[in-house]
């Protein structure tokens, strides 16, 4: 059962449902069961089980027989006989083989289901249905202004009115024994109906008035739990929870029920935890036991005047224990091993192109921006003999016909022999022959070999490089 039904009008708890048929939370599929015999294809000579199962504000379910073999499914507003005389509306629950199941776990028996479902829910019957649930909120807050004036030890928690508005039924609390026998004839003189009081637990209260619980979600009591099981601290104990009543009672002022939820395999996890462990006695002292971890396996304890905890696996525990039983002390709780370690194995092939590193890409990066810096570093560094250009700007090769460093033109056809390499026109020619002092001779660089063949040849017929003078 969807949404749409609560469109029809009251019996969502507690948010309701939005215009659009989607639900707020779950309060609207609380007591759906799941039929997982749905998309079984019955035999041809099956013949349909007649009770349906049909729910009702709150977390009533009651049994009906369908006499008039009417095709019912989840979800439908129907109109059944009620207990005590009239009719009352109810949606549909369960049908077919599920109902004869839920017979058996509620301990039902065919022959005690009487009451009989008369037909579907017209608009008509829906009108004066939802007609009596907008009266429910008016009428409790006149009982309980009638309660207080008689002083009676009482709360009243809810109402629930029948479909053709003949009876009202009152659901409150109260620790003990209440004579409301003089409040139910103001009431009936009230409101002009049949009374009904009904006592409950706080649970079915917290279950009927909703709420938000310390995990940040709707009570599971209001939006899908329907059986409400004990409680009892020992289930708190079990999970290693602190026993502090404000931090785990819930709405109702009862234990939370999700205490039960993972009892089970607490439950589980505690059988290898070994028992009556408070101290364990060593050479060292007695350690006494602080904390068990469940799930990791693990004790924790402490000597006398030290702060520091020590982490005890379960095995060591057992071991300790049984050495106690039979007279021996450890030296410590823990057994230091020394681990040998093992001789990093040699790659049996060799790394060619350094695909196995992780950061070669990362080193190629880090030259190549390492060289720029460089460059950027002597680019922006001052000449001394150039001060208005840059020192690392290539020097022009001064080519024939165009001007040299003196502003003139440098000369056509074939260096006159024995001249020099200076063009400077002021400057003197180099003599011929030995010099006085007993040096070398400047011409010893013919016999040398000539790096400049590689370059490519000068418009003029010479090689490159003859515009400098030879260097002693």
């Amino acid at each position: 059962m969807g949404c749409g039904s609560c469109s029809t009008g009251g019996g969502c708890s507690p948010a309701g449902c939005k215009s659009n048929g989607s639900c707020l939370t779950n309060g609207c599929s609380k007591l759906d069961v799941y039929d997982w015999l749905s998309h079984m294809d019955m035999p041809v000579n099956y013949k349909p089980f007649s009770i349906v199962e049909i729910k009702f504000k709150g977390s009533r379910k009651e049994f009906y027989i369908n006499t008039d073999n009417v095709y019912l499914e989840n979800g439908d507003l129907v109109v059944v006989e009620a207990a005590t005389g009239g009719y009352d509306i109810g949606h549909i629950s369960l049908t077919g083989e599920l109902v004869r199941m839920q017979l058996v776990k509620r301990r039902v028996k065919e022959e005690d289901v009487l009451k009989k479902i008369y037909r579907r829910a017209t608009p008509a019957d829906v009108d004066k249905w939802k007609a009596a649930k907008d009266m429910e909120w008016e009428t409790m807050h006149s009982a309980r202004k009638l309660a207080l004036s008689l002083n009676l030890s009482m709360k009243l928690s809810d109402v629930d009115y029948q479909a053709d508005k003949s009876k009202a039924t009152f659901y409150y609390t109260a620790e003990g024994r209440v004579d409301f026998r003089e409040l139910i004839k103001k009431m009936a003189e009230t409101f002009r109906i049949r009374i009904e009081m009904r006592q409950i637990g706080m649970r079915q209260e917290a279950s009927r008035l909703g709420g938000i619980g310390s995990c940040g979600r709707e009570l599971c009591c209001s939006t899908w739990l329907t059986d409400f099981k004990t409680v009892s601290t020992s289930a708190a104990r079990y999970q290693n929870l602190s026993l502090n009543t404000l931090k785990l009672a819930g709405q109702c002022g009862k234990l939370k029920c999700c205490l039960n939820y993972e009892l089970d395999t607490y439950m589980d996890a505690l059988k290898h935890i070994p028992e009556n462990v408070n101290y364990l006695k060593t050479l060292k002292g007695d350690a006494r036991l602080q904390k068990t971890d469940i799930f990791k396996k693990q004790m924790w304890f402490s000597y006398p005047r030290e702060e520091s905890w020590i982490a005890v696996p379960l095995a060591r525990v057992k071991e300790i224990q049984q050495m106690n039983k039979d007279g021996v002390l450890p030296d410590d709780l823990l057994v230091f091993v020394e681990v040998e370690t093992e001789p990093i194995k040699a790659l049996d092939y060799e790394n060619v192109v350094g695909q196995d590193s992780l950061t070669r890409l990362d080193e190629r990066n880090r030259n190549n921006n390492n060289k720029k810096k460089n460059k950027n570093r002597n680019k922006n560094k001052p000449n001394p003999n150039n001060p208005n250009g840059n020192s690392n700007q290539p020097r022009p090769a001064n080519v024939a016909g165009q001007p040299n460093n003196s502003g003139q033109p440098r000369p056509q056809g074939p260096r006159p022999e024995g001249g020099n390499n200076n063009t400077n026109p002021g400057a003197q020619p180099r003599p011929q022959g030995p010099r006085p002092d007993g040096g070398s001779n400047p011409n010893r660089n013919r016999n040398r070999p000539n790096n400049n063949r590689n370059k490519p040849n000068r418009p003029d017929g010479n090689r490159g490089g003859g515009d400098e003078p030879p260097k002693e």
